[in-house]
C-alpha cells in the first residue's frame, strides 16, 4: 500500500477547493472587528479624558465607576484581539509571526479548544467588572432610575453561569487534549 501525497492547493480538484477556499469568507468580518477594535479605542480617550477633566470635581465613586469602565473598554478590546488574530490564524490563513518579537506567546499553540477557554475566561472577566460595578452602585437600589434587587439577583446568577460555563468548556477542552 503507498502512501498518498497531500495535493497542493493549486491542484485540488473543483469542488474541495471552492469549499476550502471558502475560509476566505471570513476575512470581511475579522476586519469589521478590526473597525470595531477602533471604536473602542475611541471610547475609552473619550472615557479617559472626561475622567481627567472631572478629576477635581468627581468623587472617589464616581473615579472608581469611570476606572472600572476604562478596565472594561480595555478588556473587551482585549477580546476582541484574541478572536481576531486567533481566529484568523485557526480558521483563515497562518499569520507568519514565528520569531517575531511580538508574536502572543499563547498564539503559537492555538487551536478552536483553547480560543474557547481564552474567550470563556475573557467574558467572565468583562463580567465580573459589570458586577463589581452593580456591587459598588448597590446604594442605589431602590432608587427611580437605579438598581433592582432583582436586577442585582440576575445579574449575579448569569455571571455564575458564565464560571460554570468556562469551567465546562476548559474540561471538555481538557478531554478532548487527552484523547489525543
Amino acid at each position: 500500500m503507498s502512501a498518498e501525497k497531500p495535493l497542493s492547493a493549486g491542484r485540488l480538484r473543483p469542488l474541495p477547493l471552492v469549499i476550502f477556499s471558502s475560509r476566505w469568507l471570513q476575512l470581511p468580518l475579522y476586519l469589521g472587528l478590526i473597525l470595531a477594535q477602533c471604536v473602542y479605542v475611541f471610547q475609552f480617550l473619550k472615557e479617559l479624558w472626561h475622567l481627567v477633566s472631572h478629576a477635581t470635581s468627581f468623587t472617589e465613586q464616581q473615579i472608581m465607576l469611570t476606572v472600572l469602565g476604562l478596565i472594561d473598554v480595555v478588556m473587551i478590546s482585549n477580546l476582541l484581539v484574541m478572536v481576531i488574530v486567533g481566529g484568523y490564524e485557526t480558521f483563515v490563513s497562518r499569520l507568519g509571526l514565528a520569531g517575531h518579537p511580538d508574536q502572543p506567546e499563547w498564539l503559537s499553540h492555538v487551536n478552536a479548544g483553547v480560543l474557547k477557554v481564552k474567550l470563556a475566561m475573557a467574558i467572565i472577566g468583562i463580567s465580573s467588572i459589570h458586577l463589581l460595578r452593580t456591587f459598588i452602585e448597590a446604594g442605589k437600589i431602590g432608587v427611580p432610575g437605579g438598581l433592582t434587587s432583582e436586577g442585582v439577583m440576575w445579574q449575579t446568577i448569569i455571571h455564575s453561569i458564565f464560571i460554570l460555563s468556562a469551567i465546562g468548556i476548559a474540561f471538555v477542552d481538557k478531554m478532548t487534549q487527552q484523547e489525543h
